[in-house]
């Protein structure tokens, strides 16, 4: 019996991982080129717009950012008129975010530009294949999911 470890790059947390750094580069430079976003701020309208309304810690979760990062993100987009920060009813110390009438006008195109992104990461892909990679992620992220809050 062999103890000699795997290759580093044979394993798919290493590829995930150099797949997700790949495609943030090239998201990070289309967010900036046609939107003026960062990739963070992409993130948080694309959520904002989507699921408004929703809290700082709402966000977070899903832009897939951490709490800071969330909450920096949306200070800028409030500073720049896409997103309105109210007072929470449920949260005395809260904000709710939801977006403004230029917000959702830029959402949409957000929206545009992550579906076009999508069709160049996954268009070397079969329409077949793109579905059984998306069963097979929905399948890691509910597992994951359900091991991370197994150990809480």
């Amino acid at each position: 019996m062999s103890t000699e470890l795997p290759s580093l790059q044979d394993f798919l947390t290493y590829r995930l991982h150099k797949l997700n750094k790949l495609t943030d580069r090239h998201s990070s430079d289309a967010y900036a080129t046609e939107l003026g976003l960062g990739v963070g701020e992409a993130r948080c309208l694309a959520a904002i717009g989507q699921f408004a309304p929703l809290s700082v810690n709402d966000l977070a979760a899903r832009a897939n950012l951490d709490k800071g990062q969330a909450s920096r993100a949306a200070q800028m987009l409030v500073e720049r008129d896409l997103v309105q920060k109210a007072p929470s009813d449920t949260d005395a110390r809260g904000v709710v975010l939801t977006p403004t009438r230029s917000g959702k006008q830029l959402w949409k195109r957000v929206m545009r530009l992550i579906a076009q992104r999508n069709g160049d990461i996954f268009g070397c892909l079969s329409v077949s294949e793109q579905r059984q990679l998306e069963t097979f992620f929905d399948r890691l992220i509910a597992h994951a999911q359900s091991s991370d809050s197994g150990e809480r």
